[in-house]
């Protein structure tokens, strides 16, 4: 590890999406993406300086991503940055234009300084084409189910929180984030939120967590309704639940044996 001071010690990201790694690897298992916009501080980086060790502002999830494909950006930017709640891409997918680029970003995607279609990412003014949304933070269920409905059919891809890829606790995330709370990156730390309640009381726009047989939070979905469950596995989709777990009729099986509910609203 390089222990010398860090000349760039804050960052966003430029991109479309960016693999966050658990080592400074290509060949490394990605532990979550960085979507377009967000913005994250610098830690460390490898010996050989193809590699940088970030944390997330958003969530404080740390890993490396390669030192290629991110912006650098001063003080001044990141605490400005974090003075305002800056708008998101509500469309499956919106287009940056600028510098000679043209290209896609997906659905959640922060648009930092947005103002008249336009964003800042480090020094660069881009133009974004399509819909800016504003986060409400006021609790709305139908709205959270049209979100999370959004994402149906959503490949399942470990480490992955976009249309293109997504795992259980990214999917959680970027569709609560869409409804303005902010959870953990992992299903584990998302069991920490909230408060837990009676299966009995359970409403829609709860979250249901599943363990496995050691005990361990494995799994998470939102309820839809009393007993309709939608969560990523395989792809993101919609099914039953119990008092038992989630059961999938097409293989007349139980998948994912319940561990808690907890109420986020």
């Amino acid at each position: 590890m390089h222990q010398e001071p860090l000349l760039e010690i804050y960052g966003v990201c430029g991109l479309s999406v960016v693999p966050v790694k658990l080592e400074p690897s290509d060949k490394s298992e990605i532990g979550t993406q960085l979507l377009f916009g967000e913005l994250f501080t610098i830690l460390n980086k490898s010996e050989d300086g193809k590699w940088v060790y970030i944390e997330i502002v958003q969530d404080q999830y740390k890993g490396w991503i390669d030192s290629k494909q991110y912006e650098p950006v001063g003080k001044e930017y990141f605490t400005e940055y974090q003075k305002l709640q800056w708008p998101v891409c509500k469309d499956v997918m919106g287009v940056i234009q600028g510098n000679g680029k043209y290209f896609p970003i997906l659905m959640g995607s922060t648009l930092p300084f947005y103002n008249n279609g336009t964003v800042i990412i480090g020094k660069n003014i881009l133009r974004y084409d399509g819909e800016a949304q504003f986060i409400n933070h006021t609790p709305d269920l139908k709205f959270l189910e049209r979100t999370a409905k959004f994402y149906l059919a959503a490949p399942y891809m470990w480490g992955g929180k976009s249309h293109f890829g997504i795992d259980c606790s990214g999917f959680t995330q970027q569709v609560m984030k869409l409804c303005g709370k902010q959870l953990p990156r992992d299903s584990y730390h998302q069991a920490e939120c909230g408060f837990k309640k009676p299966y009995s009381e359970r409403l829609p726009g709860d979250l249901a967590f599943f363990h496995n047989a050691h005990g361990k939070v494995i799994h998470v979905g939102i309820l839809l309704d009393q007993n309709v469950i939608i969560h990523a596995s395989g792809e993101v989709r919609i099914d039953m639940l119990d008092e038992n777990g989630i059961f999938n009729k097409e293989k007349n099986i139980y998948t994912h044996k319940l561990s808690s509910i907890n109420q986020i609203f």
